[in-house]
């Protein structure tokens, strides 16, 4: 079954069936989190208050809109909400150094945990809406269309804000590799 027709069954008032939503997301969501706060109490927070909204608002869901773009809207709503109410600031520039991100990476190749590590670096680099839309197109691959549906925006412009990230975060990964 695809996420759409599951979320209808949700809405449907057949809330067993979000657990299949909360496996296939769940990893998600979280990562998404913990490349915008690079804080892994507060990602496994919001991730966790995703899928509450959802509970709470499946009478909202439209299935003729892909899930993920409703999913991720939530997810974007948590956020900034949970930032709004905690008074928290957004992070702009973040101490890569704290970032534990080799419990992520699986590969044997020390070469390889070098390149993602500086990659990751790099994107913690990046303005938070330029990570976050690194990290909806290229690492959760959502289409443009999906993102600008979720940005309440136009594909074109989402094409365009991406063009620019990656070129920004090439800029900065040829430093970080250089040095």
């Amino acid at each position: 079954m695809t996420d759409e027709q599951i979320m209808q069954l949700v809405k449907d008032g057949n809330l067993s069936k979000a657990a299949v939503l909360f496996t296939r997301y769940n990893k998600k969501l979280y990562n998404f989190f913990l490349r915008q706060t690079y804080d892994q109490g507060l990602s496994e927070d919001l991730t966790q208050n995703v899928f509450e909204r959802m509970i709470r608002y499946r009478t909202s869901y439209n299935i003729e809109h892909s899930f993920k773009s409703w999913i991720y809207q939530i997810a974007r709503n948590v956020k900034f909400d949970t930032y709004k109410k905690k008074k928290l600031p957004i992070q702009d520039d973040v101490d890569f150094q704290r970032i534990d991100v080799g419990q992520e990476m699986t590969t044997s190749s020390l070469e390889k945990k070098e390149t993602l590590k500086n990659l990751e670096q790099a994107i913690s680099k990046l303005n938070p809406e330029q990570r976050e839309l690194i990290h909806l197109t290229k690492i959760q691959k959502m289409k443009y269309s999906e993102v600008a549906s979720l940005l309440e925006t136009t594909e074109g412009a989402v094409k365009v804000k991406v063009y620019r990230a990656v070129k920004e975060l090439r800029k900065i990964f040829l430093k970080i590799d250089v040095q």
